[in-house]
């Protein structure tokens, strides 16, 4: 018997890897050769693709697709409706598989919904992109992104709370934790 739940509504295909915990609901597909870890949640019409790997206590929401060359580490979230990409210049006509970039999303960043994150580039450790941003390039750890394309507002403590800088040094209020900017990186104490 499975130690992980997935809704009738779901397709589980031979071969992909699901850990301890996870909850796969309505209308998801997962693919061969897809990984995913423990204690995981996908929500509503989620598509796993072949050969991806996602870590332990991701939370993916309703409506994304987790395309070959995307992987997400351990307590990533994607809000409801990001995107990802895996090829910069698609083409119906021509085939571009052994073109899929690499896109990774480190441990603890945050996606908002509606996002758009273009392959090939990598989310910093607990980044959080704004609903509605579009990413182009590399995020920095913590790093707080909105706009199109997305630009660095701000800075976010590893539990999700921004930030307030001052004299280059911020103390989390909720949570205590201490950051100092060191040469434009967040780097905690």
């Amino acid at each position: 018997m499975a130690d992980y739940f997935v809704h009738e509504s779901a397709f589980v295909d031979d071969g992909a890897v699901i850990g301890t915990g996870t909850k796969i609901w309505h209308f998801c597909h997962i693919m061969p050769d897809a990984r995913i870890g423990e204690h995981c949640s996908l929500g509503q019409n989620v598509v796993v693709m072949p050969r991806t790997r996602i870590g332990n206590n991701v939370k993916i929401q309703n409506n994304v697709s987790i395309y070959e060359g995307v992987v997400l580490e351990d307590d990533v979230f994607c809000g409801p409706s990001c995107v990802f990409t895996n090829v910069s210049t698609p083409r119906s006509h021509v085939s571009r598989r052994d073109e899929y970039a690499e896109t990774l999303v480190r441990r603890g960043a945050s996606i908002g919904a509606n996002a758009t994150v273009v392959c090939g580039v990598t989310l910093g450790e607990y980044s959080f992109i704004g609903a509605g941003a579009v990413v182009t390039s590399d995020v920095p750890a913590h790093a707080l992104m909105v706009g199109v394309p997305a630009r660095r507002v701000g800075w976010m403590c590893q539990c999700g709370e921004r930030l307030r800088l001052s004299d280059g040094a911020a103390t989390c209020g909720r949570c205590g934790s201490s950051y100092h900017d060191e040469a434009g990186r967040l780097l905690s104490d």
